[in-house]
């Protein structure tokens, strides 16, 4: 019953982990950050991201261009930078290191305590993954919204708005913290249950007169 708990809480949480990685991969490099309508120019969408900044007009055509600097960046976005490539490195790594350790996997089979050292290190590297996604896409979203209900804007100037790589990250880093818990309850020692020593067998007792069978010993003396 236990193994079978853990084996579908590790086959859950290494889906959930796979999910969130990826999802935090796409986050990371796509210009979706933010979106900006002008309302002057409706037939242009400007979105923004991490990387580099694209406008889709209305023919489809799609233009984008890197930030000029690292340094010229806002503080969010360079902070956020940093951290979506940790997260994507702490993500690969905790799926690497529990895939060995899952349930049916031969090289560590006999190693169980191997396995629970693999799963809690896999385990927290995913977490930690989730936390690194789950900081920046929230930090970003936090300043898209001062600057939105900012007063001393006019309200002629357009503002940006949340872009959908904003709740993919945070979908993402949900899935990669979740993935990582699983994993790491699963880890739980493994009881092996250890066999009875064996009964002690006494002789049997000799029957009596009910039983028809009398025991003689055998070195007994003749009475004369």
């Amino acid at each position: 019953m236990a193994g079978s708990w853990r084996a579908k809480a590790q086959a859950g949480g290494m889906l959930l982990a796979l999910l969130g990685w990826v999802s935090s991969c796409v986050t990371t490099f796509v210009p979706l950050w933010k979106n900006l309508n002008l309302e002057l120019n409706e037939l242009e969408v400007w979105t923004m991201g991490l990387w580099q900044v694209c406008v889709t007009r209305e023919e489809g055509v799609v233009e984008c261009q890197a930030h000029g600097s690292f340094l010229a960046l806002p503080p969010e976005l360079r902070v956020s930078r940093l951290l979506m490539c940790l997260s994507n490195g702490l993500g690969l790594l905790g799926c690497l290191l529990t895939t060995p350790a899952l349930e049916g996997w031969r090289p560590c089979q006999d190693k169980p305590g191997l396995k629970r050292r693999l799963l809690l290190a896999g385990g927290a590297a995913l977490g930690t993954a989730g936390m690194a996604t789950l900081a920046p896409v929230s930090w970003v979203a936090y300043n898209t919204v001062l600057d939105f209900w900012d007063s001393t804007v006019p309200d002629i100037v357009p503002r940006w708005e949340f872009g959908e790589a904003t709740f993919l990250g945070w979908f993402a880093g949900a899935f990669l913290a979740a993935g990582g818990l699983l994993l790491a309850c699963s880890a739980r020692a493994s009881t092996t249950a250890t066999p009875s020593a064996p009964a002690c067998h006494q002789a049997p007792a000799a029957w009596g007169p009910a039983g028809g069978h009398h025991s003689h010993p055998k070195n007994a003396d003749l009475v004369i």
